[in-house]
């Protein structure tokens, strides 16, 4: 039988994010020598890979940071939560992040292309993948810029990494630009607007948003008179529960997003909203 510990068994599953059977057939196969367990559960998950392919990835988290106003985000996505919280997969993450930043690839396609330690960063990715036994996906990138650019992340549960990030740019960056960016980042990781202003809402959206409110209000019986005020009233409802300047401030509903950074001497330039497989 091979010379290994139950603390082996448990750093060697902490190295490397595998199950307990696979971490100590690997020890067998490797007589107890904790370097060939880690290669040998690497090869057999590099076999596994195409396996993996269909599988779901619906667990991970979200990594952020920035440098000189510019905000860079990305998620990655494994099948457990187990390995979500592993640290190989948190720092498979933060790797990506810092090539993210580094080749200034905005979509997840540029991202796997592009160069990391010699090789792909996808074909390293999937070399960590196999040696985690899931896979794993990076799954988008998001990158704003301002003259300031506050990055927040929030954690679901206290047990995993971040599930949540936003990244919210500014066009000052005076003190209170900052805490009113760092605010409305945390506004919108609860409230999760679509876009930033109703500039953006795509007409077809408008025109049908209109036509719908137009209709509901018919059925109603709601007089013709009234019909345009009614009809524009419910479309500024759609546009408060999807503009972000338009929503009422989660900090205070008696004034919006728009004015508290009016307030603060700033303006909105730019955000970025995800959540773990959502």
């Amino acid at each position: 039988m091979a010379n290994y510990t139950a603390a082996d068994i448990k750093d060697l599953r902490e190295r490397t994010g595998a199950g307990m059977m696979d971490v100590k057939k690997a020890l067998d196969e490797a007589e107890g020598d904790a370097q060939k367990a880690m290669e040998i559960i690497r090869i057999k998950g590099l076999k596994g890979a195409t396996k993996r392919e269909g599988r779901s990835a619906a667990e991970g988290l979200i990594v952020a940071t920035v440098n000189d106003g510019e905000g860079v985000m990305v998620e990655i996505n494994c099948e457990t939560d187990f390995v979500a919280k592993n640290q190989k997969f948190i720092d498979l993450a933060n790797n990506v992040l810092e090539v993210a930043v580094s080749s200034g690839a905005d979509d997840a396609e540029a991202l796997l292309a592009a160069e990391y330690d010699g090789k792909t960063l996808g074909e390293y990715v999937t070399e960590e993948a196999a040696t985690l036994g899931e896979k794993v996906a990076v799954r988008r990138v998001a990158r704003v810029s301002g003259a300031y650019v506050d990055a927040y992340l929030h954690k679901t549960s206290k047990d995993l990494p971040a599930q949540v990030g936003v990244l919210m740019a500014v066009s000052t960056d005076d003190e209170k630009a900052q805490e009113a960016a760092h605010d409305v980042a945390v506004h919108i990781a609860a409230l999760s607007p679509t876009y930033l202003t109703r500039d953006e809402v795509p007409a077809e959206t408008v025109e049908n948003e209109r036509r719908v409110a137009e209709d509901t209000a018919r059925a109603e019986n709601k007089p013709e008179k009234a019909m345009e005020q009614i009809v524009n009233g419910r479309l500024n409802g759609y546009y408060k529960d999807v503009v972000l300047v338009d929503q009422p401030f989660a900090k205070d509903s008696k004034t919006t997003v728009g004015k508290v950074l009016e307030e603060a001497g700033t303006e909105a330039v730019q955000f970025a909203r995800f959540r773990v497989g959502a």
